[in-house]
């Protein structure tokens, strides 16, 4: 159980909770925005992580960084309790350098704890076919 837990209200708050974990370095708090059946396709070329595990192993190299998240959604679709989401985002270290930046396709969903979580997560858009 993570010390504090972030609720995000609305699909475009996911990602500003997950930042937050992940400067915290608490990967359980990262993985309760994620629904359990989701899966992460990151890298893209590579078969997604999936589920609560797949999502920690996801973050795993990222946490003793501590880098933080800025995300800007460009487009947010939302129909009853799913929700497309597109944003362009970097991954910035405590020092200020750009770790990663990209343009992230998601799908969030509502969680049993009555807030949002990324169902499927693209952080580099839909894999090819």
């Amino acid at each position: 159980m993570t010390a504090q837990q972030r609720i995000a209200k609305s699909p475009n708050q996911i990602a500003d909770c997950v930042s937050a974990y992940l400067q915290e370095g608490d990967i359980e708090g990262i993985a309760s925005l994620f629904h359990p059946d989701c899966k992460i396709y990151f890298p893209p070329d590579q078969p997604p992580h999936t589920g609560i595990e797949g999502a920690k192993a996801a973050f795993a190299d990222m946490i003793p960084l501590r880098p933080k998240v800025e995300s800007k959604i460009i487009s947010e679709v939302i129909i009853g309790d799913i929700a497309l989401l597109r944003a362009n985002w970097q991954l910035v270290a405590p020092d200020g350098t750009i770790m990663g930046e990209g343009q992230s396709t998601e799908v969030a969903k509502k969680l049993e704890n009555g807030g949002w979580g990324y169902l499927i997560d693209c952080p580099l858009g839909p894999p090819e076919l």
